[in-house]
């Protein structure tokens, strides 16, 4: 069994105040791999959330934190638990991880999940779109990521974002890349791409013409081709749908275009 420790507070009960978040921190990540913790993770948001005390306590920018993290430890995991994917456009999050696994040795995890924090979105002026559009965004950003993660650095064409170039260098070092982790609650999507699909006949490697970018796939033609990537809408649904590792169990439904099913109240999914 591998064990986790979760930072969800960055309040310090003790003399000086702000200055003394990073010594604590620090001794926090020391503590971890001492008692033989095998990931650490902290939150990914812009304000506090209520249940943990309210926009007015301290919040800190996710992968600094990591970052930071990473120089006062040298095996423990790190990931944040999960970052919006609003937050940051893809292709700076494929660098942003790519160099805090150089940076740690190969110890860098990618947790990304849809956002729901509508205030701290409002708050810092960063849009909010519908929660189609950011699944929507989600899928273009995973095949961004694993673009980027591999040879191909040619551009890249989705429905929300158009890269020209997906050069990623140096390349990450844990691999064949940093694991990635799912993160969400609420229903499961059933099995099948949004309205970002294109027709089966674009999609397939075999099919593109050469020189023509890389583009949003579907689940039933493409779900394979993506470096080992499946569709969200596939792994939140079955272990048959695609090559990927609960970390709890799924329940058994079957994958077809037609299903869906219910989450538990929270689901994570991790891409080994």
């Amino acid at each position: 069994m591998k064990l986790g420790v979760h930072v969800v507070s960055f309040d310090v009960d003790v003399d000086g105040g702000a200055a003394a978040i990073g010594p604590t921190l620090a001794r926090v990540g020391r503590a971890a791999e001492d008692a033989g913790v095998y990931n650490l993770s902290v939150m990914d948001h812009y304000l506090q959330l209520d249940m943990a005390g309210g926009a007015g306590r301290p919040m800190m920018e996710g992968y600094t934190t990591l970052g930071f993290l990473a120089a006062h430890t040298s095996t423990v995991e790190l990931q944040l638990l999960v970052t919006g994917v609003t937050y940051r456009y893809p292709g700076l999050l494929a660098k942003i991880v790519s160099t805090l696994d150089v940076l740690s040795g190969g110890r860098a995890l990618l947790g990304i999940g849809a956002a729901w924090y509508e205030r701290e979105h409002a708050a810092l002026g960063v849009p909010f779109p519908p929660l189609r559009e950011r699944f929507e965004r989600l899928e273009e950003t995973l095949q961004i990521v694993h673009q980027m993660w591999s040879e191909d650095n040619g551009p890249y064409h989705g429905l929300h974002y158009r890269l020209a170039e997906t050069i990623n260098s140096p390349q990450p070092l844990r691999v064949p890349r940093p694991p990635i982790m799912i993160g969400g609650v609420g229903r499961r999507r059933p099995c099948g791409w949004s309205r970002s699909t294109p027709t089966p006949a674009t999609c397939s490697p075999a099919a593109r013409a050469p020189g023509r970018p890389r583009s949003a796939r579907s689940s039933r033609s493409c779900k394979r081709t993506v470096r080992g990537l499946a569709p969200i809408s596939a792994i939140s649904a079955s272990r048959s749908c695609g090559p990927v590792r609960w970390r709890s169990q799924p329940p058994a439904v079957r994958c077809s275009p037609r299903h869906s099913a219910r989450t538990p109240k929270s689901a994570s999914t991790r891409f080994t």
